[in-house]
């Protein structure tokens, strides 16, 4: 199928050439196939392919070519156009027919795709280019949740750009710029500090501080997140257990995040064992966060390497639980502790009567199930008050703390370690948390 649209291409692009005429590539990647594969089985994924392919090849004309390059991803040859505009309308048609569910196997299956599209001659004249361009496009295009994209030439700035950030973040875990940051968690029925969660920062010598949201996504598409991860855990292990050998110091846990990939990896849990070995951390004072969305398009593998660090004695929490789609059946399944709601739920909790819905449910379902609940992005008073009332355990937020780095969190802790709840804002919000 794959060499056939090659050739299919080749021929229309001389077709196109001879006539002076317009014709365009569209790049098609459908969303969460991994999610349908990994729950409902590879038969199951086999024929939504089958059925997808079916779809698109229905969406188009009969002289357009539609072929699958292999996995989720589908290619359309779209001849003799009029212009882009046609080239829209096919691709909005098809994401379109995409969106209606499909049924196997008494399974209703929703899934939607993103497409890219290349057009000839602006976007390219041979094959390799047109496709390359299309590809990207469509990258785009899920990147922003579009639907579809047409390649630009920007572009191509973003991807040299993506390149030079790869090389400049291998760079810094080899130069230390990266560091360690520390948000304070504290009781919400005690104001008492119970722990922390370890935030990473990298500290770029030219663009200043880069935000997680960009280089963790790029430490996992290049492969750099083992390494990355593996520093953050053995640094943050090594600080806690430093802190948890000073006198004054009272009893702390520290959360640490993990990808996908990390946690899939085969020997991830004896690389855990061997950071606490090393370090000489308890077990019980690491917890290890997974987002729900992680947690439920791989539910098969992350339940095994769930049961994997539980055996460790390490704490396992579930974040940014709200945003995903987990059923209490789901819920039950995973060797979790902890449950933290996402902060877009606890933002307008005051003010919304659904999201205060949400929260109450979450936090009345985790106990029912015998886990804690921390509310996360807690910042007014308003939302401590009804995280309060609805026995929320506990709080983590700018209301009490920033994240904070190392050298001042010890003194945050032991001139705050026991005060009462009212004093969190004046106080966290003067601090010099920069």
């Amino acid at each position: 199928n794959r060499t056939l649209f090659f050739d299919q291409l080749s021929k229309s692009l001389e077709l196109a050439a001879s006539k002076n005429g317009i014709l365009a590539v569209l790049f098609l990647d459908l969303d969460r196939f991994k999610y349908v594969n990994d729950n409902l089985g590879h038969d199951v994924g086999d024929r939504l392919l089958v059925a997808v392919a079916h779809r698109v090849r229905r969406s188009v004309r009969n002289v357009d070519c539609v072929a699958r390059l292999g996995g989720d991803e589908f290619t359309v040859v779209l001849d003799e156009l009029d212009g882009p505009a046609a080239a829209a309308a096919a691709a909005q048609n098809i994401c379109r027919v995409l969106a209606a569910p499909f049924q196997i196997d008494g399974h209703d299956i929703f899934v939607t795709s993103s497409v890219g599209i290349a057009m000839y001659p602006n976007d390219g004249t041979d094959v390799s280019t047109l496709v390359k361009h299309a590809d990207t496009a469509m990258y785009r295009a899920k990147k922003n949740n579009s639907g579809f994209q047409f390649f630009e030439a920007s572009m191509e700035h973003s991807i040299s750009e993506h390149v030079r950030m790869e090389s400049d973040l291998r760079r810094a875990l080899e130069n230390e710029e990266l560091d360690v940051y520390y948000q304070p968690q504290a009781r919400l029925d005690t104001g008492e500090i119970i722990g922390m969660e370890a935030l990473v920062r990298w500290h770029h010598p030219i663009r200043g501080v880069v935000s997680p949201v960009e280089f963790i996504p790029l430490a996992e598409e290049t492969g750099l997140i083992r390494p990355l991860g593996d520093w953050v855990l053995r640094t943050a292990c090594t600080q806690l257990k430093r802190w948890m050998d000073m006198p004054d110091m009272p009893r702390l846990r520290i959360a640490v995040n993990l990808s996908v990939k990390q946690l899939l990896q085969s020997d991830f849990a004896t690389a855990v064992e061997t950071v606490l070995a090393n370090t000489g951390l308890p077990a019980d004072l690491l917890e290890l966060e997974i987002t729900e969305s992680t947690l439920m398009e791989n539910a098969i593998d992350t339940l095994e390497a769930l049961h994997r660090l539980r055996n460790l004695g390490v704490r396992l929490s579930i974040d940014d639980f709200g945003t995903g789609y987990s059923s209490l059946s789901y819920l039950k399944r995973f060797p979790v502790d902890i449950i933290k709601i996402d902060r877009s739920f606890v933002r307008d909790t005051p003010s919304d009567a659904d999201d205060a819905a949400i929260v109450t449910g979450i936090i009345a379902l985790a106990h029912s199930l015998r886990l804690e609940v921390v509310a996360e992005g807690v910042e007014t008073v308003a939302q401590l008050n009804f995280l309060r009332d609805q026995s929320c355990d506990i709080l983590q937020g700018y209301y009490l703390s920033k994240p904070i780095p190392a050298e001042k969190f010890e003194p945050f802790v032991l001139s705050r370690a026991h005060f009462k709840l009212d004093g969190f804002a004046s106080e966290a919000i003067s601090a010099d948390t920069t």
